[in-house]
């Protein structure tokens, strides 16, 4: 497929549509009164930090397993949290996994995660799938490893983000994580990664702590 200008504005306008839609349906449903609310996460555990050297903090998104049950490309959260904990265990250190609510930005899920992890390293997974490794005395975008292209990740991929997280707590050289490259990624999936963005952002509260979740 050929990417050229009207190709591009075919999809921002998709986009555009979609998301006035989205507004004017919340508006609507709020002025009815019959909203749907954010979810009740109150009988869940508060997340503290860690104290094990050896831990490594996941954090996920808002959405994660609830209003969202795949990434963007389809893989089962479950599989994805099962794989990146196997990675981080296969090199001897110890997972843990908690949800942050009061951010949809993968890059401050991450650094939320590292502050809480024992070791100091945490890795972030918004519900379509892209991820960051951080450290906690990191600046948020001045990450350790970022995963962008959340279409083209796959289980295996997740697991080895478990291991390099791993080994940046044991301080021992990472293995680059190879991906295929393909150009129509973004455009090909403009429309559902901006719609996935829109159902995390608006779980979002700022008022419910990091609390501890299994995944």
């Amino acid at each position: 497929m050929e990417i050229n200008e009207a190709f591009v504005q075919k999809l921002a306008d998709e986009v555009i549509k979609q998301l006035s839609s989205s507004e004017h349906s919340n508006q609507a449903q709020a002025q009815a009164g019959w909203m749907a609310p954010k979810r009740d996460y109150s009988g869940y555990k508060q997340a503290v930090k860690g104290m094990d050297p050896k831990e490594v903090v996941i954090g996920v998104g808002p959405a994660f397993q609830r209003e969202i049950g795949a990434t963007i490309c389809g893989l089962d959260l479950k599989e994805v949290i099962k794989n990146i904990r196997a990675g981080i265990e296969e090199e001897g250190m110890v997972p843990r996994v908690v949800k942050i609510l009061k951010t949809s930005d993968v890059c401050f899920m991450a650094l939320e995660a590292a502050k809480l992890s024992g070791s100091g390293i945490g890795v972030g997974v918004q519900s379509k799938g892209t991820t960051v490794i951080h450290q906690k005395d990191l600046y948020p975008l001045s990450n350790l490893e970022l995963f962008p292209q959340a279409p083209l990740m796959t289980l295996e991929m997740y697991r080895a983000i478990g291991k390099n997280a791993a080994k940046y707590v044991k301080g021992e050289p990472v293995t680059p994580i190879s991906a295929v490259n393909d150009p129509m990624v973004r455009p090909k999936y403009q429309v559902k990664a901006a719609l996935m963005h829109i159902k995390e952002t608006e779980q979002v509260d700022q008022e419910v702590p990091i609390i501890e979740w299994e995944g």
